[in-house]
């Protein structure tokens, strides 16, 4: 009986160690994936303009149309950010393919240097895939004295290919928003 017994006992031993390493694998991996969710997410938003994420480009479009649409400024703040941020421009008009020079400005409001980043969407979310950006400050820290503004720049185009589209040739407005805050370092 007490062969058994440590037979048993064995046997539970290994199906807790068993468990415990499953555990801490599938922990493990999570982590993993949590990590590496956010780039994979963004460059997947970037190339196919998912949930208004705009894509990115070298140079203009070869083509301009004369098809206009009215581009709209967005600005936003993360509660507790410490800056005021606006669009110097509320709004302009350009043509399918024409490229576009638009300016934020940013000042950090707080008594010590920050460090800032931007993060941004368009509006509607079907405007994303055509609305693309040449030149962006979005996802780049931006480090701020107390008292210091910043003019940011965006260059961008709306693709010509949205006059084609059966929902994008429909549009004719699309909302460039960007929020932000203290990048992560600053946190806590």
């Amino acid at each position: 009986m007490s062969a058994a017994r440590e037979m048993t006992s064995a046997r539970s031993r290994r199906h807790r160690a068993f468990i415990a390493a499953a555990c801490a694998g599938t922990v493990l991996a999570m982590t993993g994936l949590a990590f590496a969710s956010v780039p994979l997410y963004k460059l997947f938003c970037e190339a196919t303009g998912l949930g208004g994420t705009t894509r990115k480009a070298a140079a203009s479009a070869g083509q301009v149309l004369d098809q206009m649409v009215n581009v709209r400024f967005d600005s936003n703040v993360a509660p507790g950010a410490g800056l005021r941020f606006r669009p110097l421009q509320g709004q302009m008009s350009v043509r399918l393919g024409e490229s576009g020079l638009a300016f934020y400005e940013v000042t950090n409001t707080g008594d010590a240097p920050q460090t800032f980043v931007a993060s941004y969407n368009v509006a509607p979310h079907l405007a994303g895939s055509f609305f693309v950006k040449l030149e962006c400050f979005c996802f780049r820290d931006q480090i701020l004295q107390p008292g210091e503004t910043l003019k940011l720049p965006v260059v961008f185009y709306v693709d010509p290919a949205m006059a084609e589209d059966i929902q994008g040739k429909h549009l004719s407005e699309i909302t460039l928003s960007y929020t932000f805050f203290r990048a992560p370092e600053n946190q806590g």
